[in-house]
């Protein structure tokens, strides 16, 4: 019988270069700048024996050594991987251990029902990392694994540490797995923003070549080297991954090894669970259940549980922990009595062996045995009891662990404890229990952007409070199913209706008012995000009193914000402002963090809609350095895609799509973020000739916004459609978008998502050759812009006024009209529209025969397209230089007068009558008058002030 038994590769092999690079991260730590890297790879990849290379350099260089590691279900439990960091700490070298105790003790004290949970996570983030930076007086490594479990607090400690780092002479080695890595958003987002930050320093492990293969096989066999196809089918059948070539040549001891036969040998397992099984099956009958016993526990486990698990002494498990470590199925640990699996793999694929009644009975065991679990807490109880079928103690623990999960805002980690819960509810809990956890539930969902299982919850919820008759409780949950249906895009009529029909049941009953002051703000939130803004008005003034009346400051401070957008967005700008900028001032002063937040997201956004690009950078920047302070990472997110706007507004396009690609990345701010995000890249794709890429991000916005039924999701798309099918010539179609987007605003009577159109549907109608169409386009949709009157929205009515004047052949008109025009865009600092105003302004002048003013405006249109960039705004500009040069030489600075008009022109410059004039030329004075109508007619100009001030810009040019 072939001898099936381990073997360990005695050299790392094909990772020289990652060695090399933590010794000189170890030289940079020690010398007080201290680095974090990450170990990137697969199951099985190296990633665990590079980072133990490292540490045993590390420590043979002086560097005090502490680890921590994470199993799956640590995910649930807040603080778990620094936690077990912790613990390392306080049985590690001597200075590292009363920082240690700190830092356990931080993250293991609750806080009262008085507490800011957001508030009391933040001071426990840097509390942490100061007790982290003071167990590193002398060079310090700190060894952590499987980072893709980690919990939310865990990471956010690790990111804090990352900052502080370069001040600390401390190395951080951590370990992922890439394919555990990517289904997980937090990590996912957390890894591109320290990687984006130049926090981390991320190493990429790849697979081993054939060469490598071939080295390692000749190590592992004690032999020469194999033939070349041997090695090649032994690296087709494990993929290079060098764990699975340690486990296949393990299964194949004892067999020859000459030919490619021999590897693919029936008694030598395809995968990973096989060899590992097959091994297994070599082993003591003690060893084989020991091996059982641990992977229930999980990733390590203490003799003395394993053995409560058993049923034994644990002094009998000592020659089977043994014969498991000399088979490198286990290894010890650091701290006496726990063991740790060579690797998850070999974990799991034992524990998948089990047969459900054992697995059952072993679960149970290991959760009434909690106490003696390593970092055990109800989190971990919870899913023993689950998995053994014990659901009311499942129940019990998981509600307990989600609770503490929420004192801590450990959002994600509290939604998966509830559901457990859930999961588990006992069949006698009273209904208005069984309500309240799920109210409490679906606001941990709602925090991490799961709004369709917030949504349901809220519903069942609201019916459990209904059908034991308690119905304030009932409306109570509305807002919050409004908001999340908001987002999953129920159309304003079905989320009003709802809120209606709480109002209707709550009427006068006992404890009323702070539930119809909240179903009011309620109501008038879902107005303004329509912009239906005189029934949000009437709806935030009486939720801000009747909140006023009854000591509710957070809904008085919420209705107060709403109705600030509700004046921007009508016109009240001043009143609008205020209301805005003294709200979120307020919630700031009162410590209202969520307030505050939705304060500067409204003030923001509404800022960077209303061409108030100024107020909206500046309050903006502020909003997303609060909300990263608070960890209100929906609001940041957010707020982020809407700096993006005002950047490419404004014509810092790689600025623009830089932050657009980071808040689309980082994606917590949910539909919402991706919908604006979107939005600023299919614009700045449009600006830059990019076509495909401009359709790709506008159509998927503009889905989104549809299924949303929300004028401010729908109408920016249509927009830069509009403005793409011009682009490719196709007017007919932009007039179609155009006129689905005035239809929008028109049910709401809107003029701030309407604006834009109004210059491309008049350039899509003269495109048409429409020019009556285009007045008829221009008189209804600047007179909607008009009514409203909003400052930044006002060029747009003179800059296509001065298209239909100029498609009139009125060029004197339609120049004061388009020169109004690229002020106003210039003054609100709007590149895209201004640099086209510019262009279009060129052309009048060229039409004009003002052919030295063209050439100006046609270079200053050139120079503002070139820095944006902007191609076919510059290919425009350039040819309307070519144009007016052509006609506009040197030699005749006249241009388009003839040189007897200039003449004329020139002492109507120095203030002569025309008898005066006249006299100079020696023509009759009739002749002077007809001269003078002439160069009016030319110039385009209707009074004899601009015929002087022409001449003098001549006559100033040509010096």
């Amino acid at each position: 019988m072939k001898t099936v038994g381990p073997l360990i590769c005695p050299i790392l092999v094909g990772r020289d270069d990652f060695l090399e690079l933590g010794e000189r991260r170890m030289a940079e730590a020690r010398a007080g700048s201290g680095r974090f890297l990450l170990l990137v790879g697969e199951a099985g990849i190296g990633k665990s024996r590079l980072l133990a290379s490292i540490a045993r350099r590390a420590r043979s260089d002086g560097f005090n050594y502490v680890h921590g590691a994470v199993a799956p279900r640590d995910v649930e439990v807040p603080g778990a991987l620094v936690l077990d960091l912790a613990r390392s700490m306080v049985r590690g070298p001597g200075p590292m251990q009363e920082p240690g105790r700190v830092l356990g003790d931080l993250l293991q004290v609750g806080g009262t029902p008085d507490d800011d949970p957001r508030r009391r996570r933040r001071v426990m983030v840097l509390d942490a990392v100061d007790a982290l930076a003071a167990a590193a007086p002398v060079p310090a490594m700190i060894a952590l694994e499987d980072l893709q479990w980690a919990d939310d607090l865990s990471l956010e400690i690790l990111a804090a540490l990352a900052r502080r780092l370069p001040e600390i002479p401390a190395l951080v080695v951590a370990t992922y797995r890439s394919d555990d890595f990517y289904p997980r958003i937090p990590m996912r987002e957390w890894r591109n923003r320290l990687v984006g930050q130049r926090l981390v320093e991320e190493v990429r492990l790849g697979r081993l070549s054939v060469e490598d293969t071939a080295t390692m096989t000749s190590l592992l066999l004690d032999s020469v080297r194999p033939a070349m196809p041997v090695v090649e089918r032994v690296h087709e059948r494990t993929n290079g991954i060098p764990l699975h070539v340690e486990e296949l040549l393990g299964a194949l001891r004892g067999a020859p090894l000459t030919a490619e036969a021999d590897v693919d040998s029936a008694a030598a397992p395809d995968t990973i669970e096989g060899a590992v099984l097959e091994r297994l099956a070599q082993r003591s009958p003690a060893a084989q259940e020991l091996a059982r016993a641990g992977s229930v526990v999980g990733r390590c486990f203490v003799v003395h549980v394993a053995a409560g698990i058993l049923e034994t002494d644990p002094g009998r498990l000592s020659a089977p922990l043994e014969e498991l470590i000399d088979h490198y199925f286990l290894m010890p640990t650091s701290v006496p009595g726990l063991y740790d699996f060579r690797h998850n793999l070999i974990r799991d694929a034992i524990y998948g062996r089990i047969g459900d009644p054992d697995r059952r009975r072993m679960h149970a065991r290991v959760a009434e045995l909690g106490e003696g679990l390593e970092g055990a807490a109800e989190a971990f109880a919870s899913a023993h009891f689950e998995l053994a079928g014990r659901r009311e103690e499942a129940f019990e623990n998981a509600l307990t662990g989600a609770r503490a999960a929420v004192a801590s805002s450990s959002h994600r980690e509290a939604v998966e404890l509830y559901r457990r819960a859930l999961r588990n509810v006992p069949a006698g809990i009273a209904p208005t229990e069984h309500a309240r956890i799920l109210v409490e539930f679906a606001a941990e969902a709602a925090a991490t952007d799961d709004n369709t299982a917030a949504a349901e919850a809220l519903a069942t919820a609201e019916g459990l409070y209904r059908a034991s008759g308690r119905i304030v409780d009932a409306v109570s949950t509305l807002p919050a199913q409004v908001a999340a249906q908001h987002l999953l895009g129920a159309p304003l009529d079905q989320r009003a209706a709802i809120l209606r029909r709480g109002l209707d049941d709550v009427g006068g009953r006992k404890g009323a008012k702070v539930a119809r002051g909240r179903l009011l703000a309620a109501l008038a939130a879902a107005y303004m995000l329509d912009r239906r803004l005189d029934e949000s008005i009437e709806h935030g003034e009486a939720a801000r009193e009747v909140a006023a009346a009854e000591g509710d400051e957070a809904t008085e401070l919420d209705a107060t914000i709403t109705l600030g957008a509700d004046y921007v967005f009508a016109g009240r700008m001043d009143e609008g402002w205020r209301a805005l900028e003294t709200g979120t001032e307020r919630a700031r002063a009162a410590h209202r963090e969520a307030e505050a937040a939705r304060g500067y997201r409204m003030l923001g956004s509404c800022a960077s809609v209303l061409v108030e690009y100024e107020r909206g950078e500046r309050w903006l920047r502020d909003g997303i350095a609060y909300a990263e302070r608070t960890e209100l990472w929906n609001h940041r997110h957010y707020m982020a895609a809407h700096l993006a706007h005002v950047l490419w507004a404004t014509g810092r396009w790689v600025d623009a799509v830089r932050v657009a690609e980071h808040a689309l990345a980082d994606g917590r701010g949910g539909i919402t973020t991706r919908i604006t995000a979107l939005h600023v890249l299919g614009y700045v794709a449009l600006g830059r000739g990019e076509l495909r890429m401009a359709r790709g991000a506008l159509d998927e916005a503009l889905g989104l916004g549809r299924d949303m039924h929300e004028l401010q999701r729908l109408s920016p798309a249509l927009w830069g459609l509009a403005e793409l099918e011009l682009q490719e010539g196709s007017p007919a179609r932009a007039l179609e978008l155009c006129e689905e987007g005035r239809a929008a605003s028109a049910g709401v009577d809107d003029a701030a998502y309407l604006f834009p159109f109004l210059v491309t549907g008049t350039r899509a109608h003269l495109a048409a050759a429409d020019v009556a169409g285009a007045e008829r386009w221009v008189a209804a949709v600047g007179g909607a812009v008009r009514r409203r009157s909003i400052p930044g929205s006002m060029p747009s009515i003179d800059h296509a006024t001065g298209l239909v004047l100029l498609a009139n052949g009125a060029t004197g008109r339609a120049r004061t009209a388009l020169e109004a025009a690229t002020e106003g865009w210039s003054a609100r600092r709007r590149a895209w529209e201004g640099t086209a105003a510019l262009v279009d302004l060129a052309a009048c002048y060229l039409r004009a025969n003002r052919l030295a003013d063209s050439v100006r405006v046609a270079d200053q249109a050139l120079s503002a397209a070139t820095a944006l960039p902007a191609p076919a705004l510059a290919g425009r500009a350039e040819e309307l230089l070519r144009s007016g040069r052509a006609r506009h030489p040197a030699d005749e600075p006249w241009a388009p007068l003839t040189a007897r008009e200039f003449a004329v022109a020139r002492l109507v410059a120095e203030g002569r009558t025309n008898t005066e004039i006249a006299a100079e030329l020696g023509i009759a004075p009739k002749t002077a008058s007809a001269h003078i109508e002439h160069i009016l007619a030319k110039l385009g100009a209707s009074r004899r002030a601009e015929i002087g001030a022409w001449a003098s810009s001549i006559l100033a040019h040509s010096r």
